[in-house]
Formats: C-alpha cells, structure tokens, sequence
C-alpha cells in the first residue's frame, strides 16, 4: 500500500524575497490564473547551484520531482548541500506547498525537520511535550499516556520541570525526537537530527527508528550526511541533485552513485585564461591530481601521489591549505592542513605543492578530496567540496580478490617465531 506519492512537484524561490516579493509579480500571477493561464514565472528561473552567480532572481529549489514508497520503507535521502532535501521533506511534511505539482499521503505524519521545532523556550519539558505532541497532532490522552516513555527515552528526566531555555542543544533534540519518535503516525519525517548529540544518543535514535519500521511497519523519510547512518537504517534511497532527482534505488546503490557524482575525475588541469579557473578573488586552482607513486593504477600497494598548484593573491598573509580525504560513506578519512607561509609573508603568484598517501594505508574503494585554504588559520579563503575523486583498487592474492572489511589496510610488518 502506498504511504506517499510526488507527481512533478517543484518548488520555487525569489531569492532574497518573501512570496515574489513585488506586488506587480503577485498581480501578474493572480491575473494569469484567474484567466486560467499557466503561472507566467514558472518559465523562468534557474537551478540551485549554490557555487555559481546565476542571472535570474527565481531560483528551482525542486524540479519535477516524481516518486512512490510504499508503506514499511525506510527511504534515505542523500544529496549535497542546497540539493533540495531539506526543502523536499517541508513539502513532504506540508511545512510549504509545491510550486507545482501534487503530493499525496495516506496516514498522520510526524516530522522533526529543526532541532526544538514548536517548542517554547519559556515553557518546561514536561510543558513543551504536551505543546510539540499537540503540534504533531496527539490527543492529550495520547501523550499521557506516553509521557513516561518519552521523558525516559530522551534521557532528561531530572530536568523535566526545568524551562527549556536552560536546555543545551543535545537535550533539546534528545525530548524533541522522543515525542515525534514515540508519536503513533504512519509517516515520520527526520532531517538531520542525528547531526546533534552525543554517539550513544545517535546509535538510540537509529536503534528506534529501525523499531519503528521494522516492528512497527511505519513509513520514515530519512535525510542525513552520515552515510554509514542511512546504509544501516535505509533499504532505499533517494539522490537529489540541484533540485532533481538523480537517482533511486536500493540505498547502497545510491550511496554508490552519490559518490560517482561527487566525484568524478582524478586530475584537473587548467592552462587557459586564470580569470575562468576555478576558484575565487583569493585564489585560482591551476592544477591537482591523484596518481599512483609506482605503477600506472592506484591500488592499495602502489602508494598515492598527490599534487595541487594554485594562484595566489593575497599578499603578506600567514597562507595555509588543508586536505580532507572522505570515502564514499561520507566517513572522514583524514584532514590534515599546512602551513605554506609562517612570518605573514605570502606573495602573489603561483604555489605548488605535493605529498604522498603510503602504500598500505587506504583500503580499496572510492575517495575523494575535500579543499580548504585559509588565512592566518581563522579565516577561510576558499573551499572546494567534493572536488577530486579516485579509486583505490585491489590486489591480487593467489587466485582470488580479497576485499577486506576496514577503512585501512596496513601491511604490517611481523616478527614471527617458529617453534
């Protein structure tokens, strides 16, 4: 049975804007649907690629966005930021309306989309479930009758009757997600909640909501950074990309092809006018690649060969870059900066800098860097996401291919005795 279904939704912004933000829009608008003519913005616009100054004011947060899930998933949604997730789960969740298009549901949903949504500050806990659990549509009785389960689920019995202003973030999330978790809708909706509190706390929320599909047969939209997260709690997934849906499928699948999007190439080289280069007013990227230190191909015994040259233009500054290496679960393999300049005596001009990875350190699979430059190691100049990517291949053992479990593979070596 279907739980949620989107038929061309889309959903677009002025930006800087409240509504089209001029009455003579609103005018327009009202003018065309009252003689029943198509909405005459709905032809302009552009994607929301956050990275580039577009030319248009309207900006396509979604576009056409079509899907189905069935009761009992449990749907991840993954994406970059500004792909369009958080503003897919507000029109899910009826925060919004769609620009276009339709949405239909069938069952009570409950949504955590911000941590402390519809809670008062001046309120106390045990006041605030009563509010939040009235927002999420529970009768009183309801939440009565769950109460002690919410306030020993989210851990801060001992402040209860203490006003939530008091609260720190973690406690705030703690109670907010246990009044959605334990609300009894068919559809919960949560976005990113996980991105607050502690270890023990999250492997909680992903332990309940695996309840909840599992043992429950309730429906969740999951969105979330943490890949590890999603491919443990989600059978499948969603991939958005600048507002449209790249990809759905089995949630490893899509995690997989994520991380093809999110990295594609292993070598950028730019020989042509530096104004169109990629970077900023700070600095331009000339050139950076990953190779393999022995061998034509990357594999876990050739070592990695790393090289970046860059334009700099900030003059009599203390320069530094950072690399942040991640693997295709979003798991943060390293990130290690430098110091190119000490004395506040950076000059203009080209820079060019390399390291290497070990053989022996990264596991197979697939990688891609993350760049930060800096100034004076508080201000930031510039920042590249997702910008390189490689693929650490396997090697041969006799007559078959191990692939081991870990994020690393050290070849270590033993002093054996024999006896």
């Amino acid at each position: 049975m279907l739980a949620l279904k989107a038929e061309n939704i889309s959903k677009q912004y002025r930006l800087g804007e409240v509504g089209t933000g001029t009455l003579s829009h609103d005018l327009n608008r009202f003018w065309h649907k009252v003689r029943g003519k198509e909405d005459p913005y709905l032809k302009i616009g552009e994607a929301n690629d956050r990275a580039s100054k577009g030319d248009s004011d309207y900006v396509w947060s979604l576009r056409d966005i079509n899907f189905e899930i069935e009761q009992g998933d449990a749907i991840g949604i993954i994406g970059r930021n500004g792909a369009g997730k958080s503003t897919l789960l507000k029109l899910l969740s009826k925060v919004t309306k769609p620009t276009t298009g339709k949405i239909y549901t069938n069952g009570r949903i409950a949504s955590l989309l911000e941590v402390g949504t519809g809670f008062h500050p001046e309120m106390t806990g045990r006041e605030n479930v009563f509010l939040n659990g009235a927002i999420l549509g529970m009768t009183r009785k309801e939440i009565k009758r769950k109460f002690d389960e919410i306030v020993d689920f989210s851990g801060v019995e001992r402040y209860i009757d203490t006003p939530v202003k008091r609260y720190s973030s973690g406690m705030y999330v703690r109670l907010a997600f246990a009044v959605a978790a334990h609300l009894e809708s068919e559809i919960l909706i949560v976005d990113e909640v996980l991105a607050v509190g502690d270890a023990e706390f999250q492997k909680k929320c992903l332990g309940k909501m695996d309840d909840v599909t599992k043992g429950e047969g309730r429906t969740i939209l999951f969105v979330s950074h943490n890949m590890t997260a999603v491919k443990e709690l989600c059978s499948k997934g969603i991939l958005l990309n600048q507002g449209l849906l790249d990809y759905q499928g089995s949630m490893l699948d899509t995690i997989i092809e994520y991380q093809k999007n999110s990295a594609s190439s292993s070598h950028y080289l730019y020989n042509g006018n530096l104004d169109e280069a990629l970077g900023n007013d700070n600095i331009k990227i000339k050139e950076f690649s990953v190779s393999a230190s022995n061998g034509k191909i990357i594999d876990i015994d050739s070592g990695i060969k790393v090289k970046l040259v860059f334009q700099n233009n900030c003059a009599n500054i203390n320069l530094d870059t950072t690399f942040e290496l991640r693997n295709y679960e979003e798991l943060v393999i390293f990130h290690v900066g430098k110091l190119i300049t000490e004395n506040q005596d950076s000059k203009k001009g080209e820079y060019s800098l390399e390291f290497e990875i070990p053989a022996g350190l990264l596991n197979s699979g697939n990688y891609y860097f993350k760049l930060i430059f800096g100034k004076d190691q508080s201000e930031v100049l510039f920042i590249l996401d997702n910008f390189i990517g490689f693929e650490v291949e396997n090697v041969k053992v006799g007559s078959k291919l191990h692939i081991y479990p870990g994020i690393i593979r050290p070849n270590f070596n033993y002093n054996v005795k024999m006896p």
